[in-house]
């Protein structure tokens, strides 16, 4: 369940371990919104988002693997696995690896058109471990306030002093520590809401209480959420924010089931999620081979 880095790397892994592999994948993972991702190992000048995808689902294909575009609607324990249903299928499944992602928590007021060119454009960021390095020394804006704004604000004065922190609701609500941390490192302190936002060709115009200020980009720290419904619904154990716990080998305390990627607390890069997806495809591969011998 799940098109993205995690769940074709494990495709691809376990094809190639003769393996009879189907991906649901309704098409709406944060991968393919990447404009152009810089610091994949093997792509000096970066990719985008969506040629990865095309280039991963191509070489799952060549090794035999099924791609449905849907999205699981019913996820159901029987005795030797799981009952998968879709919007227009239904099938029967030794496992399952839940590698659905997580969704962004977006700024209020940018309808969805906006908001695609914005991303496309680089005015929205949402990963500065990704792309801190594009804002070098230009003048950058955190949306957020408490404990995530804070620590993405000093995450990224690790690549501009030109930085700002805007609550993205009223007053910050910050401890006198954190504040005075933000402020020591030079943060500009902002109170919100943003009453609008205005996207030039190279820069983001933000209408605050206080005034409009520009930007180059403007990163939300609102969080995300976790899509772990089905997972949920079967009785597998999540973290406090929603993620999928499991152990060392990406297994949930579910039998049969497991998780990678960004659905699992982690974080949140397509080398980690490939590199989960493998443990995942490996370690599916041995679970089986321990209820019967595998051979040719």
């Amino acid at each position: 369940m799940g098109g993205g880095p995690a769940g074709l790397t494990a495709a691809i892994y376990l094809a190639r371990f003769h393996m009879n592999i189907r991906i649901v994948d309704a098409g709406h993972g944060r991968t393919a919104q990447i404009p152009v991702i810089r610091n994949l190992a093997g792509f000096p000048g970066g990719i985008t988002g969506k040629d990865l995808l095309n280039r991963m689902q191509d070489q799952a294909r060549r090794h035999g693997c099924t791609l449905d575009t849907g999205r699981v609607t019913g996820l159901t324990r029987q005795e030797n696995g799981f009952h998968v249903e879709t919007a227009n299928t239904a099938f029967d499944s030794r496992t399952v690896l839940i590698a659905t992602g997580v969704v962004n928590r977006r700024p209020t007021g940018i309808d969805e058109g906006r908001h695609a060119q914005a991303v496309a454009r680089g005015l929205i960021r949402y990963c500065p471990i990704c792309d801190g390095y594009e804002v070098t020394d230009r003048p950058v804006a955190v949306l957020g306030t408490g404990e995530r704004g804070y620590k993405e604000a000093l995450f990224l004065r690790g690549f501009t002093a030109r930085l700002s922190l805007i609550a993205p609701d009223g007053p910050h609500a910050l401890t006198a520590d954190q504040r005075g941390s933000l402020e020591s490192a030079g943060i500009c302190l902002t109170d919100g809401p943003p009453l609008g936002f205005d996207f030039m060709e190279d820069a983001i115009l933000i209408a605050l209480p206080s005034g409009e200020e520009r930007f180059a980009s403007v990163y939300p720290a609102l969080g995300s959420d976790s899509r772990s419904e089905l997972a949920k619904s079967l009785g597998a154990s999540v973290s406090s924010d929603g993620c999928l716990l499991v152990d060392a080998h990406q297994r949930t305390d579910i039998a049969g089931l497991y998780a990678a990627g960004d659905v699992v607390l982690g974080l949140d890069q397509i080398s980690h999620a490939m590199g989960e997806g493998g443990v995942a495809a490996t370690t599916i591969r041995n679970d089986l081979a321990a209820r019967a011998p595998l051979r040719r």
